[in-house]
């Protein structure tokens, strides 16, 4: 979201993390690892000569894309790498020019990437959510045992304790972690299938080559031609808005716990009015509300980019990169407001 809000909100809705780990810098250098690891895999199959995989692996080394071009060209072509290919031939120069991105297409690049940046994405998200499955223990150790009234309708129930309501917290975020690591096995996978999906430069040794690429890159080999069947992304986006969404239903439950009529929770810092002194918003908390309400409905764009017309799809694609860079960033965001609010609870519990 950086770029698109006034600076001022930007610590409120922005993870500079994760926009580190998706900027413009990372994705140059993996776009250029690809090329590099495809020469390689392409001349250890006998695809390309090693002589020729040798002087694109040292070009590379000093390769320095012009950023104003690649801009222009992308408003143009629609896609990066294009030029970006056309930039690195140039600067390989013939005859080995030919070798380079022998094979593959744009897609290719752009898909394997994207599961480039996501390695390390899910990684932060990783440490982030076993850091609050941590939090949520410490806050059972000393309040688990504090009496609670259990509502139900937003309506008093039955006395419960505090330990039980954080059951609930702790479950939606451990299954959220556990669920992780099925996402990110089918996330992090490799993508080499050519133009049209069919792989026509490779023959038969297309499966070793995407083995010896995904073994140069420390990716996954899909059994599957990703270009069209986008389900893995929509998965992805689904997992976003889990966890998110377990942030939020922790961050209403603490809103409601906070309410001066209740007074079931006590947080620490923040949350000043401008017109009425006396109050101490759950700023946090309401964060983690819109956030997951942000996540839920930035979903079903991705559910709308499931339908790729035939071989490939140029808007589909397009909709993924408006919308998938928003869900990773609004669940960084929701994980570090998660902690800080879990870290400045002082009661819970009458």
């Amino acid at each position: 979201m950086s770029g698109l809000l006034a600076d001022f909100l930007d610590p409120l809705l922005t993870d500079p993390v994760v926009a580190d780990l998706i900027g413009t810098k990372v994705e140059l250098q993996a776009m250029l690892s690809y090329e590099v690891a495809l020469a390689e895999a392409e001349a250890e199959w006998g695809i390309i000569s090693k002589e020729a995989a040798a002087h694109i692996v040292k070009s590379a080394r000093s390769f320095a894309p012009d950023l104003v071009r690649l801009s222009v060209a992308t408003l143009r072509d629609g896609v990066v790498v294009t030029d970006f290919v056309k930039q690195l031939k140039v600067h390989v120069g013939p005859p080995c020019a030919d070798w380079v991105h022998f094979g593959a297409t744009s897609q290719d690049v752009t898909d394997t990437v994207l599961a480039m940046k996501l390695r390390g994405v899910l990684d932060l998200f990783d440490q982030r959510l076993v850091a609050l499955l941590g939090a949520l223990d410490r806050l059972a150790t000393e309040f688990g045992a504090t009496e609670l009234m259990g509502r139900t309708r937003m309506q008093a129930a039955i006395p419960i304790t505090v330990g039980d309501r954080l059951a609930v917290w702790r479950g939606l975020v451990e299954r959220g972690h556990v669920a992780l690591g099925p996402v990110r096995a089918h996330m992090l996978v490799v993508s080499l299938a050519g133009p049209a999906g069919t792989s026509e430069r490779f023959g038969s040794k297309i499966n070793d080559i995407r083995h010896s690429l995904a073994g140069c890159l420390k990716l996954g080999v899909p059994d599957y031609v990703p270009h069209a069947a986008r389900d893995r992304i929509a998965a992805l986006g689904n997992w976003l808005s889990q966890v998110t969404g377990a942030l939020g239903k922790i961050g209403q439950d603490i809103a409601l716990m906070a309410q001066n009529e209740l007074g079931e929770m006590a947080l620490e810092g923040g949350g000043t009015s401008s017109a009425m002194a006396h109050k101490q918003n759950p700023v946090r908390a309401e964060v983690l509300v819109a956030l997951a309400r942000f996540n839920a409905v930035q979903v079903s764009g991705l559910h709308q980019a499931l339908v790729h017309e035939q071989e490939r799809s140029g808007a589909a694609w397009t909709l993924e990169w408006l919308v998938l860079p928003q869900m990773l960033n609004a669940t960084g965001i929701a994980l570090v407001h998660a902690d800080a609010l879990l870290g400045s609870i002082r009661r819970m519990g009458k």
